[in-house]
C-alpha cells in the first residue's frame, strides 16, 4: 500500500460511491470527470484493491468499497471541520458553524433564531443540517446539535433548555366535518395521522399511549413535516408540538388532559469548541431562542 494517500482521492472515491458514476461525482464536486476517474484509479492502485465494478449502468461498489465508506465519510467530516475552524480564525465572530436539528425544529423553530444571530454577526455563516439521525459531534459531523435527548458522550458540552410539549391536534375544517373526540376511545372513529416505521421515540410514546400504533393510522408517513402539513390541510388528527400549533388559529389541540408528551431538549457541542467565538455565540443564541420557544410551549 502506498503511503500518504491524498484526501482528494478519497473525496473522489466517496463522490462516486454516493452518486454511482464518474459524471455524477464530477457534477457534485465541481471537478472534471476525467480527474475523478484518475483519482479512483490511483486510489485503487495505492490500496491494491478494486473499489468498483464498471458496468453500463454505472460504477457498482465492491464489498471493499462499502467497508471503506464509513472511514471516508469520517475523513470528509474532519476536513470540513478543519476548513470551518480555519475560516473562523482572527478577530471577531466569523467563519462557518454547522448546526444539526430535526426537520421540524429546523424549519419551524430555528429560522428566526438564526436570523437574529446573523443580524448581530453578519460575518458568520450558518450551515443547517436537518436530520433525525443523531449526527456525531465527537467526530465533528456537526459542531452544534439540537437534540431531544440527553447526550451521553463525555467530550460534549450540553445545556438543557427545557421540555417541548407535544399533543394531539386537528384543523378546524376536519373537526367541523367529523366532530371532536371526547375521549381517547373516540379516536378509533377518526382519521389518524402517524408513523410508518417504529423508532425509539415512538416505542417510548407507545408506553404512554398504547392506541397510537401503526395499524390505527389512516395516513402514514415518517416525515414529521409531512405529518404537520397533513394536520394543517385537515386530513386528520396527528401529533405536533403545541407551540407550533398555537401559531395557527385554526389548529385545535385535542384531549390535552388525556394525551401529552414532553421532549427533553438539549443544545450540545464538543468541549474543544468552547473557546471558539463562532461556536460560542451560536450556542448561546440557540439556548436563548429555544428557551423562549420552550416557555411558549407550556400547556
Amino acid at each position: 500500500m502506498a503511503p500518504d494517500i491524498g484526501w482528494e482521492l478519497y473525496r473522489s472515491f466517496l463522490g462516486v460511491l454516493t452518486h454511482g458514476s464518474l459524471s455524477g461525482a464530477a457534477r457534485a464536486l465541481g471537478v472534471a470527470q476525467p480527474t475523478i476517474g484518475r483519482h479512483v484509479a490511483a486510489l485503487e492502485k495505492s490500496l491494491g484493491i478494486a473499489l468498483f465494478t464498471r458496468s453500463q449502468t454505472g460504477f457498482l461498489p465492491t464489498e471493499a468499497a462499502q467497508s471503506l465508506r464509513m472511514y471516508a465519510e469520517s475523513l470528509q467530516s474532519t476536513v470540513a471541520a478543519l476548513e470551518r475552524a480555519a475560516a473562523s480564525q482572527g478577530s471577531g465572530v466569523s467563519g462557518s458553524v454547522r448546526v444539526t436539528a430535526s426537520d421540524v425544529i429546523g424549519v419551524e423553530v430555528l429560522p428566526p433564531i438564526i436570523a437574529r444571530l446573523r443580524d448581530q454577526h453578519p460575518d458568520l455563516a450558518v450551515e443547517l443540517a436537518l436530520t433525525d439521525r443523531v449526527q456525531d459531534l465527537v467526530g465533528r459531523e456537526a459542531e452544534i446539535a439540537v437534540r431531544m435527548m440527553r447526550p451521553r458522550q463525555e467530550l460534549l458540552v450540553a445545556r438543557r433548555v427545557g421540555e417541548i410539549v407535544v399533543g394531539l391536534h386537528a384543523h378546524q375544517s376536519y373537526l367541523s366535518r367529523h366532530g371532536t373526540p371526547k375521549n381517547l376511545a373516540d379516536l378509533a372513529d377518526h382519521a389518524l395521522i402517524g408513523f410508518d416505521e417504529m423508532t425509539p421515540f415512538i416505542r417510548s410514546a407507545g408506553k404512554t399511549f398504547s392506541a397510537w400504533r401503526r395499524e390505527a393510522f389512516a395516513i402514514r408517513t415518517d416525515n414529521n413535516l409531512a405529518q404537520l402539513a397533513l394536520i394543517r390541510s385537515g386530513a386528520g388528527i396527528g401529533i405536533c408540538q403545541v407551540a407550533i400549533a398555537q401559531r395557527d388559529g385554526e389548529i385545535v389541540r385535542i384531549l390535552p388532559r388525556q394525551f401529552a408528551l414532553s421532549l427533553d431538549t438539549w443544545i450540545t457541542m464538543h468541549q474543544d469548541l468552547r473557546n471558539s467565538p463562532r461556536c460560542r455565540v451560536t450556542f448561546d443564541a440557540l439556548v436563548e431562542g429555544l428557551e423562549r420557544y420552550v416557555d411558549s410551549n407550556r400547556g
